[in-house]
C-alpha cells in the first residue's frame, strides 16, 4: 500500500534488514557509515548519529541529527541526515498519520534522491499527470508546521529554484536544489 521510502523505515522493518543491508554493502558496517555521512555536509555528519534502515544505530552521535545509507532496493543513491521535526515527519508518513512538529525542519540528501512523484507521496510509478521526477539531484528539504507559510513557493520542479512537493497534502514539503539540477 505504501510506498517504501529509502533511510527512513525507522519502524516496521523486520530485524532481518540490518543483516540484509550490512549484506548488500558487501559485509561492511563501515561502508553503511559511509553512505549515510555521504547525505549531507560535514558540519552535520560530523556528530550526527548514524542508523541502519531498521533503526539500528551503527554510530552514536552527539548533535541531534540522523544519517542513514542509501537503500539499494531502491533506484538511485538516496542517503539522508534527518533533524528531529523531519524524523516525526517521516515516521507520520510511514504510519499513515499527520506530522506532528511545531516549526521548521531540515534533510539533506546531498547525494541526490530515488524516482518519486512530485505530487503524489504514494505514487508508485509515474503517470500522465503525478510529475515524476527520475532524480532531483542534491537537495535540502525544509518542512514547516503552517503550510500557510510554502504558499507562494513554485510547484514545478523545473523552475530552477526551490519548489513544494506534495503540495495539499500533509506532507508537503520545500525542495531546495544543492547543485545544478541534472535533468
Amino acid at each position: 500500500m505504501r510506498r517504501t521510502l529509502p533511510s527512513i523505515a525507522l519502524t516496521l522493518v523486520l530485524p532481518a534488514a540490518l543483516a540484509a543491508q550490512v549484506a548488500d554493502a558487501g559485509g561492511d558496517r563501515a561502508a553503511l557509515i559511509r553512505s549515510a555521512l555521504s547525505a549531507g555536509p560535514q558540519s552535520v555528519t560530523a556528530e550526527a548519529t548514524v542508523a541502519a534502515l531498521d533503526g539500528t544505530i551503527l554510530r552514536e552521535g552527539s548533535n541531534g541529527w540522523v544519517c542513514m545509507p542509501d537503500d539499494p532496493a531502491q533506484q538511485g543513491d538516496s542517503p539522508m541526515c534527518l533533524d528531529a521535526a523531519w524524523r516525526e515527519f517521516f515516521d507520520a508518513y510511514m504510519n499513515g498519520r499527520e506530522p506532528d512538529f511545531t516549526g521548521t525542519g531540515f534533510a539533506y540528501m546531498l547525494q541526490g534522491d530515488f524516482p518519486v512523484s512530485n505530487v503524489d507521496p504514494f505514487a508508485d510509478g509515474p503517470t500522465a499527470d503525478n510529475q515524476w521526477i527520475e532524480d532531483s539531484g542534491p537537495h535540502v528539504m525544509m518542512i514547516v508546521s503552517d503550510p500557510a507559510q510554502m504558499e507562494g513557493i513554485p510547484t514545478d520542479p523545473d523552475n530552477g529554484g526551490p519548489w513544494v512537493m506534495w503540495k495539499g497534502t500533509p506532507y508537503a514539503h520545500v525542495m531546495i536544489p544543492a547543485a545544478p539540477q541534472r535533468r
